[in-house]
């Protein structure tokens, strides 16, 4: 009996593990291919287009870090993510402790916020355009509000702002989902003992509610650093980079370089640099969430 069920569990460990060899050769193929042959043409002269290169080293890492456009688009980079995932995240578990609550119309309320997340970013981003074109100018003469007198996407000064706003619009409605996910999970018999001991809101908010939200809470948080640091699509649906490069993000610089200015191995080493911050990014948050979520 012993052999007949080793046998069976071994074809069953066998057939597992042939049902795994096309997606296996398939990641392989279309993603730890590409991304070895990206690590070597990073090292490389190669415009994209010739079969001839040659290999100079740190060069294109060198250049990018003293590159003045490259430190912009971090600059812009990083004060954006700053404030998206301060805004989305705030926003968000604001709206995730509403919807949790005994309210009204709670379903039809969660319907319309989560509405933005189901539309193209480049629709949000022409329609968000026109909106901010002709439709605020409009309402900030006549309420005579200088600051929304004017096309906010036409001033290098507030142009971050405005993309900042679609980014938010967007993005708060998965996160309150997520969040909301995280908030019904929470062990109602914990709410309870605690209303038994006295405790008060912020009390169970402190050391009930945020506890089992951590694991959640750095899902989101990681994803909107992600978002931040990679946007692109709502940038070229607004500015595209403009006015006069102030909201050039380093996603829109990568592909600038590699298919514009066809610097195919340059924008590859931006792109090799972007993708250490974000992996270094995660793994810290990751790291910091872990030792203090309940289990």
């Amino acid at each position: 009996m012993n052999r007949d069920k080793k046998k069976k569990m071994s074809e069953r460990s066998l057939s597992m593990f042939l049902f795994t060899i096309p997606a296996t050769v398939l990641y392989c193929i279309f993603f730890i291919y590409p991304i070895i042959i990206g690590i070597m043409y990073s090292f490389t002269d190669w415009n994209g287009l010739s079969k001839d290169y040659e290999f100079i080293g740190f060069s294109n890492y060198i250049t990018a870090f003293t590159n003045s456009r490259f430190q912009n688009a971090v600059k812009f980079n990083v004060k954006f993510t700053l404030l998206a995932v301060i805004l989305v995240v705030g926003l968000s578990l604001i709206l995730a402790l509403i919807f949790n609550s005994n309210l009204c119309f709670k379903s039809l309320f969660r319907g319309i916020f989560f509405f933005p997340a189901v539309l193209g970013m480049l629709v949000v981003g022409l329609i968000f355009n026109e909106i901010f074109y002709r439709v605020v100018p409009v309402i900030g003469k006549a309420l005579e509000i200088p600051i929304l007198s004017s096309n906010i996407l036409a001033s290098k000064s507030t142009a971050i702002y405005g993309v900042l706003i679609v980014h938010v619009w967007m993005a708060v409605a998965m996160a309150t989902v997520m969040l909301l996910a995280g908030l019904q999970s929470t062990p109602e018999e914990l709410y309870e003992a605690a209303v038994l001991d006295g405790a008060n809101r912020w009390q169970k908010f402190q050391y009930i509610t945020m506890p089992f939200l951590l694991p959640v809470l750095s899902v989101v948080i990681i994803l909107q650093v992600k978002s931040g640091l990679t946007v692109y699509d709502i940038i070229v649906a607004l500015t595209n980079g403009g006015p006069g490069g102030a909201t050039e993000s380093l996603a829109m610089l990568i592909y600038n370089h590699g298919f514009k200015e066809v610097k195919f191995s340059y924008a590859i080493a931006e792109a090799m640099i972007l993708t250490i911050v974000i992996c270094a990014i995660s793994f810290i948050q990751t790291s910091i969430s872990n030792k203090k979520k309940v289990y």
